[in-house]
């Protein structure tokens, strides 16, 4: 019996892991009449490449680290190279464009149905816990009272945006977490329950913890249950501003004193090492620099103040993600205490690369000053790193480090923003298996008519096209779909990727300004991205700039004047 007439007949995924588990055990979700299985899908904020140890990096993360030795490592997953896009992505299977959010801070479109509302009318509980952002910020008019409203120093029981648009209201039966993007660790703006916000919080909270606290009760609520659950697991780590526990950041202090060079070339090693990067075929390319408000001085050129705050940036990002590997520790203590382990599908991704970003001035999202009226800095070196008076980020260099082996960051297109660390446990249907890794290209888009197919749940035919394809039968078995385009766009930074090939522009230097130089990689022979090829192979790159173009048609994109070189390629 195949999989398709195994639904047809009522029996579901669940049932046929539960046979592949194992004839004669008793397992505590075989039980419960439903046994499609749970999903838990975990998403990490501007976290590096190369950051987990799984994946090279220098950063504790056990937990992490033994999920992705006992899964389905997907080695070319790609999200959307920022925040929004990334996560409006994954919970519709559209392309951002298609669902409102072609930039950062809109709210998502309220006639696509997200994968929550699918899978609760398909009988699935469903709960989130964490960062939403797909609910569009709107400051209030007047500058300095929005700052009063972001200090929490007033407007304590304004929505934080349209309650049609908040998560409790786009299939989560529960959610706890924040609404917009961007929080203080230890005293978060926009934090609500459902829909009402939370005004204040305990004096020994760290955000981390608090999200990772939520997932367990509701792990320990919804693992016993009759229904099969699906959680939307969404932590800020390692999102700026830069906080973290001060023994947390001890413990990392030492690891960074030789700086983002020597940090790239360690990581590189032992990726090498791991076997996730071949030499041959992934040259490691130089350390990236230019963005706004970063110094660009080299790690030799620094005073040793400097140098002492530009180790204490690295170590609080390194703890950031200690703090959310130990939660997640015990998100999976949980589900075995809870005895819904075995039958449910935990997937670990991140929304883009590591951020090169430094925030100069408050305003939006950003506070002035704390709840009590102490002032939080701004810039390179702001002070107060890893408590709550800063509002500061890794910066350029260790954010191109943290991306290695890869050209670029956050925002962008190329493989440092977009290529993600991606892997899937599932102990029922895993064990026992040879699991290899999946080396064909998949994509965001994809995680939600996955899970759809998991739950034996037909994809809702309302609102924009699907876009996505189903990579469920990298568990079970079976072929994936067929090899196909994949296109990205953010503010002007583009790409296609069309198998071996790669066309891919940096963003405009401002608003207005026309796209960047289409650049040509030969994904085959250079992973990371050193050698374009768009002057040798002309043809190949007009191909895919015309495939690029009628995909930003079919979504509405408003597309920007090329550059003025022939063709807009490189020279």
């Amino acid at each position: 019996m195949n999989r398709r007439e195994a639904l047809k007949g009522g029996l579901s995924l669940g049932a046929m892991a539960a046979a592949a588990f194992g004839a004669g055990k008793t397992l505590a979700w075989t039980k419960r009449r439903d046994t499609r299985p749970n999903m838990i899908v975990i998403m990490g904020d501007d976290i590096g490449y190369s950051d987990l140890g799984a994946y090279g990096g220098d950063v504790d993360t056990p937990n992490l680290d033994a999920m992705a030795g006992r899964s389905v490592r997907f080695d070319n997953f790609y999200n959307m190279s920022r925040c929004c896009p990334s996560r409006a992505a994954l919970i519709t299977g559209r392309y951002p464009h298609r669902v409102n959010m072609t930039g950062n801070g809109t709210s998502l479109s309220l006639d696509t149905p997200t994968v929550a509302e699918q899978l609760r009318a398909g009988g699935y509980a469903t709960t989130m816990v964490g960062k939403w952002h797909l609910t569009e910020a709107t400051p209030l008019p007047d500058p300095a009272e929005h700052l009063k409203w972001v200090n929490h120093q007033a407007y304590q029981d304004r929505d934080f945006g349209d309650r049609r648009t908040y998560p409790a209201a786009r299939g989560f039966d529960y959610h706890w977490g924040i609404i917009w993007g961007v929080c203080d660790y230890y005293d978060p703006f926009s934090l609500v329950e459902n829909f009402t916000p939370v005004r204040d919080v305990p004096k020994d909270f760290y955000l981390t913890d608090a999200i990772s606290d939520h997932a367990v009760e509701q792990v320990n609520k919804l693992g016993k249950g009759d229904k099969p659950f699906m959680m939307y697991l969404a932590y800020t780590a390692a999102h700026w501003p830069l906080m973290a526990p001060e023994n947390v950041i001890q413990k990392y202090l030492p690891r960074f004193e030789d700086g983002w060079d020597a940090m790239r070339k360690r990581r590189y090693d032992r990726q090498v090492k791991l076997g996730l990067v071949d030499p041959k075929t992934n040259p490691l390319p130089p350390l990236d620099d230019d963005y706004a408000n970063n110094s660009r001085t080299a790690w030799e050129a620094l005073t040793p103040e400097h140098r002492a705050e530009q180790v204490r940036k690295m170590a609080t990002h390194a703890a950031m993600i200690d703090v959310m590997d130990q939660g997640i520790g015990r998100v999976i203590q949980a589900l075995k205490d809870s005895g819904a382990y075995d039958n449910t599908v935990v997937m670990f991704l991140i929304d883009n690369g590591a951020s090169p970003e430094v925030m100069i001035k408050p305003g939006y999202d950003r506070p002035s000053e704390t709840r009590d009226g102490r002032k939080v800095g701004y810039g390179e070196y702001p002070g107060g790193i890893g408590t709550e008076l800063n509002q500061t980020g890794i910066g350029s260099y260790w954010a191109s480090a943290a991306n290695t082996p890869f050209h670029w960051w956050k925002a962008e297109s190329y493989q440092g923003g977009i290529h993600t660390p991606f892997f899937i446990s599932w102990p029922a249907a895993l064990k026992g298996r040879a699991v290899k890794p999946v080396a064909q290209g998949t994509h965001i888009i994809d995680i939600t008519p996955t899970l759809l197919d998991l739950a034996g749940i037909t994809p809702s035919q309302k609102g924009a096209p699907m876009d996505g394809k189903s990579f469920a039968g990298a568990l079970t078995g079976k072929k994936l779909p067929g090899p196909r385009p994949f296109f990205f766009e953010h503010y002007g930074a583009r790409a296609v990727i069309d198998g071996q090939w790669k066309l891919v522009s940096l963003a405009p230097h401002g608003p207005g300004q026309p796209y960047g130089k289409w650049a040509l990689y030969d994904l085959v022979g250079d992973r990371t991205e050193t050698r374009d090829l768009a002057a040798r192979h002309p043809e190949i790159a007009a191909r895919l700039a015309g495939e690029w173009q009628g995909w930003a048609k079919s979504v509405g994109l408003k597309l920007r004047a090329e550059p003025p070189a022939p063709g807009g390629f490189s020279d």
